[in-house]
């Protein structure tokens, strides 16, 4: 877990960087350590951060912490809370003539806003006051334990694993089961919220006349909840439900139902 300050608007201008790693949910080590950027301070960054040129005087410049973060990161899963480290890195790297540091990144933006649809904000502090997590927002060491930890959280919350996190979401699966020429849902372009395109719960929709559909859109004639739907009762929150809602609302006829509903009016 990383989390990086910058002395101005140039995204190279790193003038803090905070590491901490987590092994099984737990925290194994912590690294902090301020950096001469190179580059000016803005007043904006200051006001941000508490960081002035003052206190980076005799710190080490980017080049010679690179090969220390890039022992610690490169090939591991690395989270960041939006990919401004990213980045950052990425250009210092670039302004600095070093190779670049090449993690397997996960944003943990992304993950909060599938494990909890229903918050107003997935902004880093107010996600730390939601989990009652302890965070100094915008100290670089706090910031990264923080977003490591949203991570711990959302692992226990959803079920979902580190592996099912960095793997990107596809619940679109393969290609589609190609429909059935009769049928009861003859005719029906149908989305499917929490499973596959070539699931199991697809290839009953296709048998019974169904075209399977990537994502809801206008065509879109319903919208099927999985029982394998991450999102538990904040499924209403999830992107697929309320576009489907705004759909509906525009006046386009569309149903959402849920699959064990489905499934009886399918019969045996």
């Amino acid at each position: 877990m990383i989390d990086v300050e910058t002395a101005c608007s140039r995204v190279s201008s790193i003038c803090q960087i905070g590491i901490v790693g987590f092994r099984d949910g737990r925290e194994i080590f912590e690294y902090e350590t301020l950096v001469d950027p190179c580059d000016d301070f803005s007043p904006f960054n200051i006001r941000i951060h508490g960081i002035t040129a003052d206190h980076v005087v005799g710190q080490p410049t980017f080049p010679h912490v690179h090969s220390e973060i890039d022992a610690m990161l490169s090939g591991r899963i690395t989270v960041a809370h939006s990919f401004f480290d990213k980045g950052a890195l990425a250009s210092a790297c670039r302004v600095h003539e070093r190779t670049m540091i090449q993690p397997i990144w996960l944003d943990s933006v992304r993950v909060a806003k599938r494990a909890w649809p229903e918050l107003p904000s997935h902004r880093l502090n107010a996600l730390t006051r939601f989990l009652g997590v302890p965070h100094k927002h915008h100290d670089a060491l706090s910031d990264a334990r923080a977003a490591g930890m949203v991570i711990v959280r959302a692992i226990e919350h959803t079920g979902i694993d580190l592996k099912g996190w960095v793997t990107p979401a596809n619940p679109g699966g393969g290609a589609a089961p190609k429909p059935s020429p009769f049928g009861p849902l003859k005719g029906e372009r149908i989305a499917i919220l929490g499973a596959r395109r070539d699931g199991s719960l697809a290839r009953l929709l296709a048998e019974a006349g169904a075209r399977v559909v990537a994502s809801v859109g206008t065509n879109t004639t319903m919208l099927v909840i999985s029982n394998e739907q991450p999102f538990g009762r904040f499924v209403s929150a999830s992107p697929a439900f309320r576009r489907a809602e705004d759909i509906r609302r525009k006046g386009q006829p569309i149903e959402i139902v849920g699959e064990d509903e489905l499934r009886m009016r399918l019969g045996p």
